[in-house]
């Protein structure tokens, strides 16, 4: 379990106060100190200054910001980058995504949104993830074939049967009534 899984369970799991566990995680984990940090996370130091004493607690944003930074301090420090599954949609195709990782093998992986409103932020987004270090990549079948030919890493299409199906019906039903 990574660090930030380590402040999440804590905090969810364990009833533990976030300035006690944070505080811990950036003095004896990441060795790091505030003004650092800020820096990394994009939070301002006067937040996290509040956040580590107990005044204030972060809203769901800063939260974000706040685990996304020690993700990938702790990437760094590993020198091991965690991998992920992106996945290129629509945005309101992305928000019905639940998950945030998927486990296979004893491996977890992390999923990675990148939203799309034209075939061209699509492609764009393919290669993006794929620099970034996306082990696989999940995509609308309009877009698959283009990315074949372009990436090196594998490419799943999205097959949406019943929602196409379920969208063929709802038109019916507007055409005729």
């Amino acid at each position: 379990m990574g660090i930030a899984e380590e402040l999440i369970t804590g905090i969810f799991q364990q009833d533990k106060e976030l300035h006690v566990v944070l505080s811990d995680v950036l003095k004896n984990k990441l060795r790091i100190n505030i003004a650092k940090f800020s820096e990394c996370a994009g939070v301002p130091q006067s937040t996290l200054y509040k956040i580590l004493s107990g005044e204030r607690e972060p809203n769901m944003k800063t939260f974000i910001k706040i685990v996304k930074a020690i993700r990938r301090i702790e990437e760094e420090k590993s020198g091991k980058k965690r991998r992920f599954i992106a996945v290129i949609a629509a945005r309101s195709v992305l928000d019905g995504i639940e998950m945030r990782s998927v486990e296979v093998d004893g491996e977890r992986l992390d999923i990675k949104e990148y939203p799309a409103t034209s075939i061209e932020d699509a492609i764009i987004s393919a290669v993006r993830a794929e620099r970034e270090g996306a082990a696989a990549l999940v995509c609308a079948p309009i877009l698959s074939p283009v990315v074949e030919k372009i990436l090196q890493i594998p490419i799943i299409t999205i097959k949406p049967k019943s929602s196409v199906i379920n969208a063929i019906k709802a038109a019916a039903r507007k055409a005729t009534g």
